[in-house]
């Protein structure tokens, strides 16, 4: 596994848990408005943390930490993200697993398995506008919402969110967006926020008034919808 940042402790990552919150390189996607540059392309502004080095932090923290927040880049894109995930419930965590979607096959076995507690999936937009929004052309969506699907479908907690960019965002996505998750427990809207690890810079966001009205047209669809980062 490919370790780039540890946040060794949390309140927000995992809700209602303490935890800490790793973060592995690469990502499959190459949304724009990334803030998390260095992760997903590789230019290696994070400085790599041995594997055991990360274990030999857990053991420090039994009985200190709830959980472990796995994120990324894309942390299913490693082929030993299976093995690497073992290891942390063996030492007595709760996992929570962030994604894109993009890998149905991998996020099932987890769930079937039971490795992961909690999953938050990304739906980065309405299909129409997936793959200009992820900066992968022509991309299916249907691994998405297979994934969508497989999450809704498991007894495992879970929420889904999407980050609302100006320039890729509007009322009619999350139309469409309310349909793709019709009946989910929970989804958040949160405000995009600029950073000095950019894939591309000049993006904006909205204010709270049209969150809200973004939100809203979701909120009927689902259980629980708020709004993050304001």
């Amino acid at each position: 596994m490919v370790i780039q940042g540890l946040q060794k402790t949390t309140l927000l990552d995992y809700p209602g848990k303490v935890a800490c919150t790793v973060f592995t390189s690469g990502c499959n996607f190459r949304c724009p408005f990334c803030h998390n540059a260095s992760l997903v392309i590789g230019t290696h502004q994070y400085k790599k943390i041995p594997e055991e080095e990360f274990f030999a932090f857990l053991k420090k923290r039994q009985g200190i930490l709830d959980g472990v927040c796995v994120t990324g880049g894309e942390p299913l894109v490693h082929q030993d993200i299976k093995e690497f995930i073992q290891k942390i419930r063996q030492l007595g965590f709760l996992v929570k697993l962030d994604t894109n979607g993009s890998f149905p096959k991998m996020l099932s076995q987890l769930l079937e398995e039971k490795l992961v507690d909690y999953v938050a999936m990304d739906i980065k937009n309405s299909p129409i506008k997936y793959a200009e929004t992820i900066g992968v052309p022509d991309y299916n969506t249907a691994a998405i919402e297979k994934s969508i699907r497989i999450i809704m479908n498991s007894e495992v907690d879970y929420e889904f969110r999407t980050t609302v960019v100006q320039e890729f965002h509007t009322k009619a996505d999350f139309v469409e967006i309310a349909r793709l998750i019709k009946g989910a427990k929970a989804y958040y809207l949160q405000q995009y926020v600029s950073s000095e690890d950019m894939i591309v810079s000049g993006y904006h966001s909205y204010d709270e008034k049209i969150m809200k009205q973004a939100l809203d047209i979701v909120a009927s669809e689902v259980e629980v919808a708020k709004l993050r980062g304001l």
